[in-house]
């Protein structure tokens, strides 16, 4: 199709949308959500939608985040950033030998990839289902600590320029991968992650159920067990 044609199909869509012509079907949903009115309303999300991000803590209210910058180094869009600090043996901000003493997301050049939450090996940084929310001057696009770091509930901080709805904060926290990092089995089905402050943790994720395994391996066994009986009886003949 030339360039030509493609002014056709837009053409068409134009026509069919406000005419009445041959193309008249819209697939394009008007937006519900933040516009007020009886029609104020958001359409449900997938769990694991990739929305504004939060810091977590530990169920001491420690903070997860290490200060290590391998969301930063991971970051396409290079939109994050971080400094870390030592801690203060007397009064630490995370467990570890370092805190995140900086951190900044940059929403005006983020795209939702979630390789930051993939990288982080403490599991700080996860996201939201909010994706509603803008800015009227660039100093607000960026979030800093103080606004990501999720409160003494656990709960993520509600800037005033997003529209939090029922359900927005659910399900905060890391999810649980198919198997441990070295691929081993033995980890299926427990929980990968450290426990956090008191909401938005997630249930682990189901996988194959253990049962069904087991069978498979015992099945294995059994077809090996008969195979090495066949070679056993052919080397007597």
């Amino acid at each position: 199709m030339g360039y030509l044609g493609g002014f056709r199909v837009t053409f068409d869509k134009f026509v069919g949308a406000y005419f009445g012509g041959r193309s008249g079907e819209v697939v394009t949903r008007q937006y519900r959500g933040g516009r007020g009115g009886a029609s104020d309303e958001k359409r449900p999300k997938p769990e694991r939608a990739h929305g504004r991000h939060v810091l977590n803590r530990y169920e001491d209210g420690m903070e997860k985040c290490i200060g290590c910058e391998l969301c930063a180094g991971v970051c396409p869009a290079r939109c994050i950033y971080v400094r870390g600090a030592d801690n203060d043996p007397e009064n630490p901000n995370s467990p570890g030998e370092r805190f995140g003493f900086v951190y900044e997301i940059n929403y005006l050049r983020c795209i939702h990839c979630d390789m930051c939450v993939e990288a982080c090996p403490t599991e700080a940084i996860t996201e939201s289902k909010l994706f509603e929310f803008s800015f009227t001057n660039r100093q607000d696009a960026i979030y800093t600590k103080a606004e990501l770091l999720v409160g003494d509930d656990g709960r993520p901080q509600q800037l005033p320029w997003e529209d939090w709805r029922e359900g927005d904060d659910l399900h905060t926290s890391g999810w649980m991968r198919a198997t441990s990092p070295g691929g081993s089995a033995e980890f299926e089905g427990i929980v990968a992650w450290s426990e956090e402050l008191g909401y938005g943790v997630r249930a682990p994720e189901g996988g194959q159920p253990l049962e069904a395994r087991h069978a498979a391996e015992a099945a294995q066994a059994a077809a090996d067990a008969q195979a090495h009986d066949g070679d056993a009886h052919g080397g007597h003949h």
